[in-house]
């Protein structure tokens, strides 16, 4: 039987200052940046709502198979070092889960390790699915994907 819940956390070190990075995550019009989905559906139809850059800003999601269908939501933003949202997706199939960006800098470098979590529930389809392909096989390599599309962007690349 697949796991109720479930955790996917990946990191990677950016020659950035902490406050560069954050900018990247805490803006969601800067996910087009760096987010691994973002490249699933040329047509992918974006929405923005909310405070720009603030607690309760939301973004939205509709696209083809790939990309899917959903919401996004900042729940707390401590700058510069963590940035939390609500996930809703209601295509492919319907979940919600919980991400946190942690961002602390790397000793006297100057850079930032940056970590990537999300956590949730497998329930209805998703939990059929994770029975055959785990959460973390499916989803962790489009993390590593998004974090190395992130360092390039915040150190300029």
């Amino acid at each position: 039987m697949a796991p109720q819940k479930f955790s996917i956390e990946r990191s990677i070190t950016i020659a950035a200052p902490p406050a560069r990075v954050y900018e990247l995550i805490a803006d969601f019009h800067q996910w087009t940046r760096w987010s691994p989905w973002e490249k699933l559906d040329a047509d992918l139809e974006r929405g923005y709502s909310g405070p720009h850059g603030q607690v309760g800003a939301g973004y939205t999601w509709k696209g083809n198979r790939k990309a899917g269908q959903g919401n996004m939501t900042f729940t707390e933003l401590v700058p510069p070092s963590s940035v939390s949202v609500d996930v809703t997706f209601l295509r492919p199939f319907k979940a919600s889960n919980k991400v946190v960006f942690t961002i602390t800098p790397n000793g006297t470098t100057g850079g930032s390790v940056v970590r990537w979590l999300m956590t949730g529930e497998n329930t209805g389809l998703g939990k059929v699915f994770a029975k055959v392909m785990p959460v973390d096989r499916l989803v962790g390599g489009d993390f590593e994907k998004g974090l190395t599309a992130m360092k390039a962007a915040a150190e300029g690349v």
